[in-house]
């Protein structure tokens, strides 16, 4: 089969791999439809997770159809098409139980963190990943939903990790009515946690990042005001400045550890790896949000030590909440909000990209080249009526 596959930092190809097995009877093996590009990946692609092996295989977003099923699985049949959540979860541990599925303790030995995500390095399991023509699904029976046949399959792609990432920074936050809601990145997360704010009874939402078309898109797409931090000295005088001398009620992270805006950030955490990448928005959070405000965090840090100032959380009497989204556990309610036309995930896709030039459409979105947001890679085969490919221009070739 065709797979995504890691050949060093800033260079990933298309290649032909072995398909996959069925290893243990709870598994199923799953024909990807539709595949992401995640802003997480970038992470990978650019080196800075530990243990990304050569060879790997990326990808935690996927939806598909079954095509095969161990002999323990009871609630999938061949034919069905699935919502694949990027978590690998066993369903009956003590964090599977309530409901935290990312915190899985059953699916990676490599560590006592992060549970098993599918196609991001040894360090979540090992687990081949969903940019690909094929997959093994582990605990089949568990993790994937059917994908409901009045929903769109860009919708459903979406599903498994952008929309509730952003869904559950908006949720950790807690919101109240009229609260003022800072959401730090204009990527896809950042979209969909600014949007998700507004249902969440959000009186005001600022979102904040430094590239202008991104700002442009959210502006539109979640309706919300921007800052350029380019144009802003301090951030959190700028915010309190725009909040009545207070701070935001919230803030959230939606950025993570290759975060820009501070050289000193970016050379001890990205260029040196002194600290597991660049805390800048972090900083900007706790120092934002007013006194006995709440910080969501749903960006990607390393598993080492960053520099925080939790001193400043301390006396501000602040509330920190984090974590890898438990993606099973808010389907429900996000097939709801679509289904109501609250929320419309596949209008963020600016670009659809055969599997076959992968390693052109990672180079552009890594580059923020060709005013890119969301990226949906269509396997050979996987082609149907509700698609189209986008050609991508030939001065964003790798």
């Amino acid at each position: 089969m065709l797979a995504t596959t890691y050949r060093r930092p800033y260079r990933v190809s298309a290649r032909h791999v072995p398909d996959p097995a069925i290893e243990h009877p709870l598994d199923a093996i799953v024909k990807v439809l539709r595949s992401c590009i995640c802003g997480s990946d970038l992470h990978l692609y650019h080196g800075l997770v530990p243990d990304t092996r050569v060879g790997s295989i990326f990808g935690h977003e996927f939806v598909g159809e079954v095509v095969e099923v161990g002999s323990d699985v009871r609630n999938l049949k061949v034919g069905d098409r699935v919502i694949v959540p990027f978590n690998i979860f066993c369903g009956t541990c003590y964090f599977c139980q309530r409901e935290l599925y990312s915190n899985c303790h059953n699916v990676n030995p490599e560590a006592t963190a992060v549970g098993g995500i599918y196609g991001y390095s040894h360090t979540t399991g090992g687990y081949d990943g969903g940019q690909a023509e094929y997959v093994r699904v582990p605990f089949a029976d568990i993790g994937p939903t059917p994908i409901p046949a009045d929903m769109h399959i860009e919708d459903a792609v979406l599903l498994t990790d952008v929309v509730p990432t952003g869904y559950q920074a908006a949720e950790m936050g807690d919101i109240r009515e009229n609260d003022t809601v800072v959401v730090f990145g204009a990527g896809p997360v950042g979209i969909m946690a600014a949007r998700s704010a507004w249902l969440m009874g959000a009186g005001r939402v600022i979102v904040v990042d430094h590239v202008d078309y991104r700002l442009d898109f959210v502006r539109r797409y979640a309706h919300c005001e921007t800052v350029d931090f380019r144009s802003v000295g301090d951030m959190a005088i700028h915010i309190k400045k725009l909040t009545d001398g207070l701070g935001a009620d919230v803030c959230i992270d939606a950025v993570g550890c290759e975060a820009a805006g501070s050289a000193m950030q970016r050379m001890t955490g990205v260029t040196m790896k002194l600290q597991a990448g660049a805390a800048t928005v972090l900083h900007w959070a706790i120092n934002s949000v007013r006194k006995g405000g709440n910080v969501s965090i749903v960006g990607v840090y390393g598993p080492t030590f960053n520099a925080v100032p939790i001193g400043n959380a301390l006396n501000k009497g602040l509330t920190l909440r984090m974590n890898q989204a438990s993606v099973k556990r808010h389907l429900p309610r996000l097939i709801e909000h679509i289904r109501e036309g609250r929320l419309d995930p596949r209008g963020i896709i600016t670009h659809r990209v055969p599997l076959e030039e992968v390693s052109d459409a990672y180079e552009m979105f890594s580059g923020k080249k060709d005013q890119c947001i969301k990226t949906v890679l269509i396997p050979p085969g996987a082609t149907d009526a509700a698609s189209t490919t986008t050609t991508i221009p030939e001065d964003n070739a790798a």
